[in-house]
């Protein structure tokens, strides 16, 4: 089943996340992960929402979302990721 991969992004360092960004796309390929977007808040219209930023991959899979999360490839950019940016991970199974 389809998983969607939500990231709330506060960006520390716009230079950096540019760098975070161009190395963790090809990591995405190699687990059958397809980025899908970044997007900027632009709008609260019910509610409390205070992340500035979002991001969204796609997965086949639960697993295969977390084997990417969990895989050598993708784990040696983390001093790379929380230098760049603060962030929150999630999975959503698509109904």
């Amino acid at each position: 089943m389809t998983v969607y991969l939500i990231a709330n992004i506060t960006i520390r360092d716009a230079e950096k996340m540019e760098a975070y960004a161009a190395a963790a796309g090809p990591t995405l390929d190699i687990y059958d992960g397809e980025f899908i977007m970044h997007a900027n808040h632009t709008e609260t219209l019910l509610g409390e929402w205070s992340v500035p930023g979002v991001a969204m991959v796609r997965f086949p899979s639960v697993d295969a979302a977390r084997t990417w999360y969990r895989s050598p490839e993708y784990q040696a950019l983390k001093d790379m990721r929380s230098s760049a940016a603060d962030m929150d991970f999630a999975l959503f199974e698509a109904a």
